[in-house]
């Protein structure tokens, strides 16, 4: 399953309040590539890996591989990623300059 369809496949009224759930659905899948997002257990910890690499519309195309002993619902699994791309300890306003400059490619070759 890749991150978009796991987006869609999870009751959106549930996240309404979710600004990178939000972003994620409006933005329109890009080329993809055979790059797989990780999520596996670390110290009892979801650990999710690989969510930051490549733009946003790369990264809804990506696979999702879960640890074969990890049990986790969808939502579980969508959380974890949520808050791996979250800005986590930014404010409101920081997150939302963010995002919306987000697809900047200039930007993005100098963050990466």
């Amino acid at each position: 399953m890749t991150l978009r369809e796991l987006i869609f496949s999870v009751d959106s009224e549930q996240y309404s309040d979710s600004a990178i759930y939000q972003k994620l659905r409006e933005t329109k899948p890009e080329y993809g590539s055979n790059r797989h997002v990780q999520v596996k257990l670390i110290d009892g910890k979801i650990a999710v890996t690989n969510a930051h690499i490549g733009s946003l519309g790369d990264i809804l195309t990506y696979s999702i591989d879960v640890e074969p002993d990890l049990n986790i619902s969808k939502v579980q699994l969508l959380d974890a990623i949520l808050h791996e791309l979250s800005s986590n300890g930014f404010s409101d306003s920081e997150e939302s300059d963010f995002w919306n400059d987000f697809d900047n490619l200039h930007k993005a070759k100098i963050v990466r």
